[in-house]
C-alpha cells in the first residue's frame, strides 16, 4: 500500500512539473498591482539600485535561483523582511532560495540512506518511517538558510545601529561647524575604512549614489533604511527632510535622537548581561544538585539496602 501510494506521488509530481515547464504560469493579480505599484513609486521618487557584492556561484545555482524569485514574484509573496536581512548581510535573494531549495533537496537524500541502512542491518524493510524522516530532514534543511540569515542580520543590525548613533554625532559636530545639512552628511561618512567601519561605508555608498540618481541625501538615507530594515535611518530621513533648512533645529534633534539610540543600547547591552548572569545562576544551581545527588546516592542505595 505504502509503495502504491509512494509511487502515485512521485508520477503525479513527475506530470505536475511537465505541465508546469511546457505550459508556464501567468503572472497573478497580485504581482500586476504590485509592479503598478512600483511603476508608480518610481515615477514620483527615484530609487537607488541596491549593489550587492558577486557572489561565487555556479551558472545552475543562478538560474535557478532566477527561477525561483520569478515563481515568487508571480504569486505576490515580498518576503520584505529576508530581503531586508539579505541585504544587510550582502547576499542575492536568488541565491539564497537556491540555496534553500538544494538543501532541501539534499535532504531527500537521508531516504535512500535510511532504506539502505535497514537493508543492510536486516531489521525489516518499510518505508513509512524512512520516508518520513526524510522529509522531516528536508523540512529542516529547508528553513537552515532563513535561521541563519535571520541571526547573522540581527548581529549586523545591532552593529549598524551603533554606527548610527555615532554618525548622528558626527553630523551634530559639521552642522554646529557652520555646514550645511548635505555637506555635514557627506562629511561624517568620510570617517573609517570599508572594512573596518562597514555601516559608515554602506551609508557613503548611499550617499553618493543620490547624486546620481537626483534625490537628497535624506531621501537615498531613507531607502537604505528600508532596504535594509533599520528604523533609526528610515526616522533621521524623515526628520531631515521636515527641517532641513533650519541647521539649529536639525542639529538638537539629531543630538537628542543620538542620546536616545545610546541610553537605547545600554538598555540592551545590560538586559543580555542579565540575561547571561541568570543562565550562569541556572548553570550553578544545577551543578550543585548534581554535587548533592552524588553525595547522597551511596547513602541512600545502603538505607534501601541495595
Amino acid at each position: 500500500m505504502t509503495e502504491g501510494l509512494l509511487a502515485g506521488a512521485v508520477l503525479g509530481l513527475g506530470l505536475f512539473v511537465l505541465m508546469r515547464a511546457l505550459f508556464p504560469a501567468r503572472p497573478g493579480l497580485v504581482a500586476r498591482l504590485l509592479e503598478l505599484d512600483a511603476a508608480g513609486q518610481d515615477g514620483d521618487s527615484p530609487r537607488m539600485q541596491l549593489v550587492l557584492p558577486d557572489e561565487e556561484v555556479s551558472a545552475f545555482r543562478r538560474s535557478l535561483g532566477v527561477r525561483l524569485a520569478r515563481f515568487y514574484a508571480a504569486r505576490g509573496w515580498e518576503v520584505r523582511s529576508t530581503k531586508a536581512d539579505l541585504a544587510l548581510l550582502g547576499r542575492s535573494f536568488e541565491g539564497f532560495l537556491a540555496t534553500k531549495v538544494l538543501l532541501a533537496v539534499a535532504g531527500l537524500l537521508a531516504f535512500p540512506l535510511v532504506v539502505g541502512w535497514l537493508v543492510l542491518m536486516e531489521w525489516g524493510v518499510s518505508l513509512t518511517i524512512p520516508l518520513w524522516a526524510a522529509l522531516a530532514v528536508s523540512a529542516v534543511f529547508f528553513m537552515l538558510p532563513d535561521l541563519q540569515a535571520r541571526r547573522d542580520a540581527a548581529v549586523k543590525r545591532r552593529d549598524f545601529r551603533h554606527v548610527v548613533g555615532a554618525f548622528l554625532d558626527l553630523v551634530a559636530m559639521n552642522l554646529a561647524g557652520g555646514r550645511g545639512v548635505p555637506e555635514a552628511l557627506l562629511m561624517s561618512v568620510s570617517v573609517g575604512g570599508d572594512e573596518a567601519n562597514w555601516p559608515m561605508a554602506r551609508i557613503r555608498e548611499a550617499l553618493s549614489n543620490a547624486r546620481i540618481v537626483g534625490i537628497t541625501p535624506w531621501q537615498a538615507l531613507g531607502q537604505l533604511g528600508e532596504e535594509i530594515n533599520v528604523d533609526e535611518l528610515r526616522d533621521l530621513s524623515a526628520a531631515l527632510g521636515l527641517v532641513a533648512d533650519d541647521g539649529a533645529k536639525v542639529r538638537s534633534s539629531l543630538t537628542a535622537r543620538a542620546a536616545t539610540l545610546r541610553r537605547r543600547e545600554l538598555a540592551e547591552i545590560e538586559g543580555r548581561a542579565g540575561e547571561r548572569s541568570q543562565s550562569m545562576l541556572v548553570a550553578q544551581l544545577l551543578l550543585c544538585a548534581g554535587f548533592v545527588v552524588f553525595l547522597s546516592f551511596p547513602a541512600a542505595m545502603k538505607m534501601l539496602g541495595a
